[in-house]
């Protein structure tokens, strides 16, 4: 039985890949790969033969089956995706998951991530983010995935979109999340690579006449706005929950950790990601003050 290796492939620029995974590819008995003509650009390039077998979202299941025959006899085997990293929005979890279950070797060979050179260049706070992928098409599940970024305690969203929906994207979250920013890259270490920063309202009056908006792979990066929450609008003597932190942290001497402890304990109200997100904004706040 041999070893499963998880291969990064370059997202765009080809000398993006790392030496350790030119070995690999080189030195593996067989390449599975998401479309055998986009690998073969790549082998072509380095100058490396080697035999590949389709494996993509069509034909997960039986493909599967196949690949780990052929590490049960023997073969090592490289895992590989148009681009970037496997199993990332990219097919590849089902055969991962069937090697696991066989106790075949797996080693992931590290490289290219859309999502990670995305957010290193953002400019939006990545302290804490969600991988969103993409949205549902589908108008009520992408009500409930809405629904679920607004109630999240993550700062920082990441979501793929299509060139054709890139606009229609942008004009919903600028409905849902008004006053948030956003960062836009589009066709990320290739020539044309473009980008887009700043508050979704005018990014949006940026892209919606843009000619050229509908070419590209975009990633879109929001950070949504953290709102100081009041649970009753019509009394202007509620509290804020940072209010009631800041509260207890005064009367009761404690951190602000041990606050929102306390509060979760005490509190009848508010949901418990209510608190800590309202926690994490009035750090926000006391670093603002700082400054």
């Amino acid at each position: 039985m041999k070893t499963l290796f998880v291969v990064a492939t370059p997202i765009g620029n080809l000398s993006d890949i790392s030496k350790r995974a030119l070995d690999i590819l080189e030195n593996v008995d067989l390449i599975a790969a998401e479309d055998t003509r986009q690998t073969l650009k790549l082998l072509n390039h380095y100058n490396i033969k080697k035999k590949l077998i389709s494996y993509h979202k069509f034909n997960e299941k039986a493909k599967s089956s196949e690949i780990i025959k052929y590490l049960q006899e023997g073969k090592d085997i490289a895992l590989v995706s148009d681009a970037g990293t496997p199993c990332i929005s990219d097919p590849g979890f089902t055969v991962v998951k069937m090697a696991r279950e066989n106790n075949i070797e797996i080693i992931g060979i590290p490289g290219p991530s859309a999502i990670i050179t995305a957010l290193s260049i953002s400019g939006l706070d990545t302290a804490n983010f969600s991988f969103v992928g993409f949205l549902p098409t589908d108008n009520k599940k992408l009500k409930e995935e809405l629904s679920k970024i607004k109630e999240s305690r993550f700062s920082t969203f990441v979501i793929y979109e299509s060139p054709k929906r890139l606009v229609k994207l942008v004009e919903l979250l600028k409905e849902n999340f008004k006053n948030s920013k956003l960062f836009i890259a589009s066709d990320l270490t290739k020539i044309h690579e473009r980008a887009f920063f700043g508050k979704i309202e005018d990014v949006y009056l940026k892209i919606k006449d843009d000619a050229n908006i509908e070419k590209g792979e975009y990633v879109v990066i929001m950070e949504k706005e953290r709102e100081i929450v009041t649970e009753n609008k019509d009394n202007p003597e509620e509290l804020s929950i940072e209010s009631l932190l800041v509260d207890i942290m005064v009367k009761e001497n404690c951190s602000l950790k041990d606050a929102v402890f306390k509060l979760n304990d005490k509190n009848g109200k508010f949901k418990k990601n209510q608190i800590y997100n309202a926690s994490l904004n009035l750090k926000k706040i006391v670093e603002n003050i700082i400054k």
